[in-house]
């Protein structure tokens, strides 16, 4: 948190992750002084991104609002089942829609069009062009005829 906002309780939280979820109504947060949670929040106006004006359920007034000053706030983990991370995708099995297996993820390359799959067989696939993965470990692509042997 940065600094109190008004004298009802508001504080200003910036937020480092770029997840502006994390300030719905109801989210809880834990901090070495217990855990808040959220009752309100509405973008910080002005120039700095990231900084929201929120209130917590059990902070009523300015001076537990400055209380709170410097307070690292920590969320608990996202379970976003759309985003694939890096971790998950090495040794992951690659296969097309079909169910034809194209290789097993090596390493997953930098690339400023698309980053790529780099498969043990050889093959490089775009990650545009996965549609699906499952929690066995596949991940599915549709690739281009001729993009791999």
């Amino acid at each position: 948190m940065v600094k109190p906002h008004g004298l009802r309780g508001e504080v200003v939280v910036e937020l480092y992750a770029g997840r502006p979820e994390r300030t719905r109504p109801g989210t809880r947060f834990t901090t070495d002084r217990g855990p808040l949670q959220v009752v309100r929040a509405t973008p910080f106006p002005g120039r700095r991104p990231g900084r929201w004006i929120v209130r917590f359920d059990q902070v009523t007034g300015r001076d537990e609002a400055e209380a709170l000053r410097d307070l690292v706030l920590l969320a608990p983990p996202l379970h976003d089942h759309d985003v694939l991370w890096v971790h998950e995708l090495i040794g992951a099995t690659v296969v097309d829609r079909g169910g034809r297996r194209l290789g097993i993820v090596e390493a997953v390359v930098a690339n400023p069009a698309s980053d790529l799959l780099e498969l043990d067989n050889g093959g490089l696939v775009p990650l545009t062009f996965v549609v699906d993965h499952d929690a066995s470990g596949d991940v599915v692509v549709d690739v281009p005829a001729g993009l791999l042997p």
